[in-house]
């Protein structure tokens, strides 16, 4: 098992996130008009998603939108700051929820979800892998149900496909097949950003440059940082789509953003400062202007370059990875 910590990124647009994000949200939010999350205190996406039981991904997007509704800002340092907030005038605007609310607790696929997934993808710079759901479900203590469930939710996100005889196996990052799910992405994602632009709130895209902005001046990134700023880009933007058929192929081969969140790990050093950083901030500039063929034009180039960017970042893992054995997965 690799070291890293294993985060979960955000499920594509069509599954459970966003009503996770949506309930979270306004249990906070009835919170803190209701006092019972004073002025001043501290909210961090960690401590949110471990409090609702959900993953960093809604978590986050809950914290976002609780800033663009005024109820909290940006900390020094890391995380929110709660806002001093008028019951009264705030009123009218508290959700309609009949008092707390309550997340339901993860199912155990979800639990056992993210360490799977970071274990198949990580192996994807290497070869192809038999996934063995028998074996995946005694690994785990789990039931077959459960590591049925596991391997379904691979496949919607792309990793996993079945073969000629029906059975599981996660494809390698080839230069291939990289070259086929680039060329998805830069025909489907600036339809879907088309779509979703009318649905975005100026707000959020403030936030999103200001995020940019900040990590292009720290010294430092961590990998953390760009996942989330890929997220926030390529699935929260272009999840304001309101056509769920369009969403469904735009998440297929968004599997290279499950790869790409192993690979900035591994690859920290392969770039004096992260080329994507500048390009992200070129399209989110163009959306603030309402200039929307130019902000498509400037997702194809920047999908266009980064393909050549990954196949350079899986060479250079191919090279220096050594995956521990794991009994469900047989590499091909």
């Amino acid at each position: 098992m690799f070291p890293e910590d294993l985060a979960t990124m955000r499920t594509a647009p069509n599954s459970l996130a966003p009503k996770l994000y949506r309930r979270a949200c306004d249990a906070l939010a009835l919170d803190i008009r209701s006092g019972v999350l004073a002025a001043g205190a501290r909210l961090t996406e960690t401590g949110v998603a471990e409090h609702f039981g959900i993953s960093r991904a809604p978590a986050r997007q809950a914290l976002v939108e609780l800033e663009r509704l005024q109820l909290l800002k940006k900390a020094e340092g890391r995380g929110y700051e709660v806002l001093q907030v008028d019951p009264e005038a705030d009123k009218d605007q508290a959700p309609d929820v009949g008092g707390h609310l309550e997340l339901q607790s993860r199912s155990t696929w979800e639990v056992i979800y993210p360490d799977v997934e970071i274990e198949v993808v990580s192996r994807t710079s290497i070869a192809n892998w038999r996934i063995n759901e028998v074996l995946l479900a005694r690994h785990y203590g789990v039931s077959r149900t459960v590591a049925r469930d596991v391997v379904a939710r691979l496949q919607e996100r792309g990793i996993v496909r079945k073969d000629a005889s029906s059975r599981w196996y996660a494809p390698a990052l080839t230069e291939r097949h990289i070259d086929e799910l680039y060329e998805l992405r830069w025909v489907l994602e600036p339809l879907a950003l088309r779509k979703a632009l009318p649905h975005v709130q100026e707000g959020l895209l403030a936030t999103f440059q200001a995020n940019i902005e900040m990590t292009m001046a720290m010294p430092e990134v961590r990998s953390e940082q760009l996942d989330q700023l890929e997220q926030e880009l390529h699935v929260d933007l272009l999840g304001r789509c309101e056509n769920q058929a369009l969403l469904r192929a735009v998440s297929l081969p968004q599997a290279l953003l499950v790869a790409h969140h192993f690979l900035y790990r591994r690859t920290s050093q392969l770039f004096e400062s992260e080329p994507f950083l500048p390009e992200h901030l070129k399209i989110i500039t163009l959306l603030r202007h309402r200039d929307i063929t130019g902000a498509c034009e400037a997702l194809v180039e920047h999908l266009k370059v980064s393909r050549h960017r990954a196949m350079l970042r899986i060479r250079a893992v191919a090279e220096t990875v050594k995956p521990a054995v794991l009994p469900y997965l047989e590499r091909l």
